[in-house]
C-alpha cells in the first residue's frame, strides 16, 4: 500500500501542482496503481494553471523629494481615509508636510467618530517618521489645539507654525495652512461654524453620490467640489485668498507659498510668485509633490491600488508586504 505525503502551503495553484508531481516521483510512487490514477489528473490541472503568475507583482512605489498633504479631516465621515492610506503606501518622500486640518477638532466636539481607517492613517504617518521620513506638522484651524505645541517634536514629528521648503532649484516656498488669509475666520468666526455645518451636509450628499458611482464601476468624482466652483461668491473668495497669501509671501521674502484650507488643488504663477495649494482628502483627493528632478505636480489619487491591505503599527519592525498591482486595464 502506498502512502503519499502532502504538505499544504500557501503557494499559487500552478506551483503547488508541480510540487506534488515532484514529490510523487521522488518517493517512487509512480509505479503504484493509485499514483497512476493520480498523475493524469495532476497533468490536466497543471496544464490549466501553468500560465498563472507565481506571485502578484508589487505595485510601484513613487519617490519624491517632498510630499504636501492637508485638510484630511480625520474624525469626520467625509474623510477619505482609505484613499489616503493607499496613497501613503505607494508614495515615499524625503520630507512629508502635513499642512493643517489633519484632525477635525470641530467635528469631534460635536460627536466622536473615529473608525479604524482613521487610526491606520495616523499609524502610517508615525511609521514613516520612524523609518526616516522627515515629517513636519503645521496645524490649521480645525486642529488649532495643536498650535499650543508649536516648536515641539512628538514621535519624531515636528510641530511648527509654518515652514520653509527649498526647491531643488533653490527657490524658497513658504508652507502655511492659510486660514489667516480667510476673512470669515478672522472677522466672523461664528459664520465659519455655520458654514461648516452646511458643508457637512454637502459632503453627506457627496458620499452617497459616489457610492452609486462606485457600484456602476465609475471612479470617484467630487460633487461638492463641482458645486463650490460653480458658485460665483466661492470663486471670488478663492481669488482673494490667493492674493492675500502671495502678498504675505512676498513681504517675507519668499518665492512662493504652499497652503491648504480652501480644498482647491492648484499650481500657478501670479505676479512672479508661485502659488501652490495641495487640495484635500475630503473632496479632491489630491497631494502636492516635488519630484526628484525638482518639478512640482498635483497628484490625484481617486483609485485605490490595494484597498484591503492591513495597516502595520508605527512601532512594528516588520516590513509591510508589497501591495499587489492591479491589471493595467483597471488602472486606466
Amino acid at each position: 500500500m502506498c502512502h503519499i505525503k502532502v504538505t499544504v502551503r500557501l503557494y499559487p495553484p500552478g506551483l503547488m501542482v508541480r510540487w506534488l508531481r515532484l514529490k510523487i516521483a521522488l518517493w517512487g510512487a509512480a509505479d503504484t496503481a493509485s499514483s497512476r490514477e493520480l498523475l493524469p489528473r495532476l497533468q490536466v490541472a497543471s496544464s490549466e494553471v501553468d500560465d498563472w503568475p507565481l506571485a502578484p507583482a508589487a505595485a510601484p512605489v513613487h519617490r519624491y523629494r517632498a510630499i504636501f498633504i492637508s485638510d484630511i479631516h480625520l474624525g469626520t465621515r467625509g474623510c477619505k481615509a482609505s484613499y489616503l492610506l493607499d496613497f501613503l503606501r505607494h508614495n515615499e518622500s524625503e520630507t512629508l508636510y502635513l499642512v493643517g486640518d489633519i484632525i477635525d477638532g470641530w467635528a469631534l466636539k460635536k460627536g466622536f467618530y473615529w473608525p479604524q481607517a482613521h487610526n491606520d492613517v495616523v499609524q502610517k504617518i508615525l511609521r514613516k517618521a520612524r523609518k526616516g521620513t522627515r515629517v513636519v506638522y503645521i496645524p490649521g484651524n480645525h486642529d488649532e489645539v495643536g498650535r499650543q505645541f508649536v516648536g515641539l517634536d512628538f514621535g519624531q514629528v515636528a510641530i511648527r507654525q509654518d515652514a520653509v521648503h527649498a526647491l531643488k532649484d533653490g527657490r524658497r516656498l513658504w508652507v502655511v495652512h492659510g486660514d489667516f488669509a480667510d476673512g470669515v475666520m478672522l472677522h466672523a468666526r461664528w459664520l465659519a461654524y455655520v458654514g461648516d455645518t452646511a458643508y457637512e451636509f454637502v459632503l453627506w450628499l457627496n458620499n452617497h453620490f459616489n457610492r452609486i458611482r462606485i457600484r456602476l464601476g465609475l471612479s470617484y468624482w467630487s460633487l461638492s467640489q463641482y458645486l463650490k466652483h460653480r458658485v460665483k461668491n466661492a470663486v471670488s473668495f478663492i481669488t482673494g485668498f490667493e492674493q492675500v497669501l502671495l502678498r504675505e509671501a512676498r513681504r517675507h521674502g519668499y518665492d512662493g507659498v504652499v497652503c491648504g484650507h480652501i480644498h482647491k488643488a492648484e499650481i500657478r504663477t501670479l505676479n512672479g510668485l508661485l502659488y501652490c495649494n495641495d487640495g484635500d482628502w475630503v473632496e479632491s483627493l489630491t497631494a502636492l509633490v516635488e519630484t526628484e528632478a525638482g518639478e512640482l505636480r498635483i497628484v490625484t489619487w481617486d483609485r485605490q491600488l490595494a484597498p484591503a491591505m492591513p495597516a502595520v503599527r508605527w512601532d512594528d519592525d516588520a516590513t509591510e508586504p508589497p501591495a499587489p498591482a492591479l491589471p493595467e486595464k483597471a488602472l486606466a
